[in-house]
C-alpha cells in the first residue's frame, strides 16, 4: 500500500451509516472528496455510531449499510492507495476522547447548535431527547481532533461544526498542556463547491422526501424519474416559454450538462422550441454518463463485498495507529497516563 506523505495537510470528513447515497451526496461532498486525494492527506470515514442519533432505536441495518456507503465511495473514485477509509466504530479512541471531551464542554454551546433545534422539529417522528442527540457536535469534534485535522470540508451549513471544535480545543488546551505545548491545532473549515441539487420534486434531494436519484439507480430508472420530475411552474403548455433559471431540470443541466446542452436547454427552453420532455431525456443523458463508469466499478465490489470490508479494516486498522498516538498525548496532558508515574519524576512534569 503507497504510504501517506505527512508533509501534506490532513483532511478530514465522514458520512453516516444511511446506505446507498444519490446524487445529492456525490455533488454535495463525494465529489469534492475524490480532488482532494492528490492534494491532501485525507481520511474519510462511515460514521456509523453518529447513525444511531437519530436512528437508535433499529440496528439492524448499520452493519450493510456502512458496506453500501463504502461500495459507493470506492465507486465515485476514493482510492484506499491514497486515503485511509474507514469505519468510526472501529477505532474505539474516538470514544474515548468524545468522553473526555464532554467532560469539559458547556451544555449551552451544544444548545445553541444551528442543526439542535432544526432537526429536532424536521424529525419530529423520533425522539431525539437523548444525550446521545445534543452530545453528537462532541463526538464529531473527537472525530476531527483524534487525527489533528487540518481541514474539515464543509458546506455554509455546517461550519458551525467546526468553529464548536475549534472552541472545544482552545478549552482543552487551555485546561491541558502536553510539556508546556498544545495538544491539539484547532481545525480550518474548508468551504467546498457545492451545486444546489433538487431532488425529482423540486425540493432539496433527501432520502427523507423521497425525491433522490441514486448513484446505483439504472439507466431506464434514471429516465422513469426524471419523467416525473416538476418543471418550470409557469410553463402549463407545450407553446407556453419557460425559465430554466427556475426549473429543477434547468439546475440538472447546470451541474451535470456540457456547454453545448446548455446552450440548447436555455435558447429552446425560453423560445419553447423544446418541451420538457425532450428537456429532460437529454439531462437523463448527462446523468447516464456520469453514473455508468461508476456503476461499472461499483461491481467489482457488489460481486464480492469483503473486498469493500477488507478496505475499511485495513484502513481502520492505520486509523488507529494515528488515534492511539493522539490518545497518549491526551491522557499524557491530564494526568492520567497509562503508566504509574512516582509524584515529582520528570515525566509527570508540564
Amino acid at each position: 500500500m503507497t504510504p501517506i506523505h505527512s508533509q501534506r495537510k490532513r483532511v478530514l470528513s465522514g458520512m453516516r451509516s444511511t446506505g446507498k447515497l444519490h446524487l445529492g451526496n456525490y455533488v454535495g461532498a463525494l465529489q469534492n472528496w475524490v480532488g482532494m486525494q492528490d492534494q491532501y492527506e485525507c481520511y474519510f470515514f462511515i460514521a456509523d455510531w453518529h447513525a444511531l442519533t437519530t436512528d437508535y432505536a433499529d440496528t439492524s441495518q448499520v452493519k450493510q449499510n456502512s458496506v453500501e456507503v463504502c461500495l459507493d465511495w470506492l465507486a465515485a473514485g476514493l482510492d484506499p492507495e491514497r486515503s485511509v477509509i474507514f469505519i468510526q466504530s472501529h477505532v474505539p479512541q474516538h470514544a474515548e476522547l468524545h468522553l473526555l471531551l464532554s467532560m469539559i464542554t458547556p451544555l449551552g454551546w451544544l444548545e445553541r447548535v444551528p442543526t439542535y433545534k432544526e432537526q429536532r422539529e424536521n424529525i419530529a417522528e423520533k425522539d431525539l431527547g437523548t444525550y446521545g442527540f445534543l452530545g453528537y457536535p462532541v463526538l464529531q469534534s473527537a472525530d476531527i481532533l483524534i487525527y489533528k485535522g487540518d481541514f474539515v470540508p464543509v458546506g455554509e451549513d455546517q461550519v458551525a461544526h467546526v468553529e464548536l471544535t475549534r472552541e472545544i480545543a482552545r478549552r482543552f488546551n487551555q485546561f491541558y498542556k502536553l510539556r508546556s505545548k498544545e495538544v491539539f491545532p484547532e481545525p480550518q473549515a474548508l468551504k467546498t463547491k457545492a451545486a444546489k441539487l433538487p431532488g425529482t420534486d423540486g425540493r432539496k434531494m433527501s432520502k427523507s422526501y423521497g425525491n433522490t436519484i441514486l448513484l446505483t439507480d439504472a439507466e431506464p430508472v434514471v429516465r422513469q424519474k426524471l419523467k416525473t420530475m416538476v418543471t418550470d411552474p409557469a410553463r402549463v403548455r407545450r407553446t407556453d416559454p419557460g425559465n430554466p433559471d427556475v426549473c429543477p431540470v434547468g439546475d440538472l443541466h447546470k451541474i451535470f450538462s456540457d456547454t453545448e446542452t446548455n446552450a440548447k436547454v436555455d435558447v429552446g427552453c425560453r423560445s419553447a422550441g423544446i418541451g420538457c420532455i425532450e428537456c429532460k431525456s437529454w439531462a437523463a443523458d448527462s446523468l447516464v454518463r456520469i453514473l455508468s463508469p461508476m456503476q461499472e466499478r461499483r461491481k467489482k465490489y457488489e460481486q464480492n463485498p469483503r473486498l469493500a470490508w477488507d478496505i475499511l479494516e485495513a484502513g481502520s486498522e492505520r486509523a488507529r495507529k494515528v488515534a492511539s498516538a493522539t490518545m497518549n498525548e491526551v491522557r499524557d496532558a491530564m494526568k492520567m497516563s497509562l503508566e504509574f508515574e512516582a509524584p515529582g519524576s520528570a515525566q509527570g512534569a508540564k
